[in-house]
């Protein structure tokens, strides 16, 4: 067993997770190389001098985020040429996860400077751990895309995986988000939904995609937070129709209307006329707050 008591070694950028929520889920390495490294290159500076505030670390910070992430990237690997120590975070988990960091490290291998990970909290791995969804398989799909038609051209790449999968959501988003993935990769594909892990408020629910959004608007605060979704793993066949009978079902509506659009799918996919009317109402709803609404012109990561 190896063990590193001697502080941070010059030359060196270590890749250190935070606490996703809970201050105290820290590794006590991790604390030992956040207050011997020569600076701390943080996501948000002010998040992480309360990090490094409640455990008494006063080590000089910079700032890495989407934003300036090239530009930072330059400046960390002339630190560590230089023979400075560099310790990397976000604001929560392990950099370069659906977070900034992996132009930092990429950077740093390509010049051959030395990077050590150090491993903690992860949100990831939090759900999975209390998923009786989990498997020895599953794919992490990270944040899906903003846009509606995109975000389903995802989801439908993803509906052959049979595997359990993880994705990363915001609240603005997390309703519609559920929202397609019963209506492509299968309304009775189960999920847990991690709200807020580790924070004063966690909610841990399991139940149907068909039902998820129901669960979410029982409560206000249940659409606030942070979210890990895990959708269990589904038969491959099954995944495939709900997949087609989606297709089937836009194709159709864009060129009739909605209760013949409707008929049609229903006589071609065999699957129910009330569940497609359903998923049609949320469609042509979803097109008309598509229109109201125009497209965001930031740039910021949305989670």
């Amino acid at each position: 067993m190896h063990s590193e008591s001697d502080g941070a070694r010059s030359g060196t950028l270590y890749v250190v997770a935070t606490p996703i929520g809970n201050l105290r889920d820290i590794t006590i390495r991790a604390l030992e190389v956040l207050r011997s490294v020569d600076i701390v290159a943080a996501e948000d500076t002010r998040h992480t001098h309360n990090l490094l505030s409640h455990h008494g670390v006063a080590t000089r910070m910079i700032a890495i985020h989407e934003h300036n992430e090239r530009h930072a990237a330059e400046g960390i690997a002339r630190l560590l040429a230089s023979g400075k120590s560099v310790a990397l975070v976000t604001d929560a988990g392990t950099p370069g996860l659906s977070d900034p960091g992996g132009r930092a490290v990429a950077r740093a291998r390509e010049l051959g400077l030395r990077v050590v990970p150090l491993p903690g909290p992860s949100a990831l791995t939090a759900a999975l751990s209390v998923s009786a969804l989990a498997s020895a398989r599953f794919l992490f799909a990270g944040f899906l895309p903003s846009k509606a038609a995109e975000r389903r051209a995802a989801l439908e790449e993803l509906a052959v995986i049979s595997d359990p999968i993880v994705f990363f959501e915001a609240p603005h988003r997390v309703k519609q988000s559920l929202r397609d993935m019963a209506g492509i990769l299968g309304r009775e594909r189960r999920v847990l939904i991690a709200r807020e892990l580790t924070k004063i408020f966690e909610e841990i629910q399991e139940c149907t995609l068909s039902a998820a959004t129901s669960w979410l608007e029982e409560k206000p605060e249940r659409s606030r937070g942070e979210f890990v979704l895990v959708v269990g793993p589904a038969a491959t066949a099954d995944t495939a129709h709900d997949a087609a009978g989606e297709r089937v079902l836009r194709t159709l509506l864009a060129q009739l209307p909605l209760r013949q659009a409707v008929t049609l799918a229903s006589e071609i996919t065999g699957e129910r006329r009330k569940a497609l009317y359903e998923r049609a109402l949320e469609l042509k709803g979803d097109e008309r707050g598509a229109g109201r609404r125009p497209a965001a012109k930031s740039g910021k990561k949305s989670a």
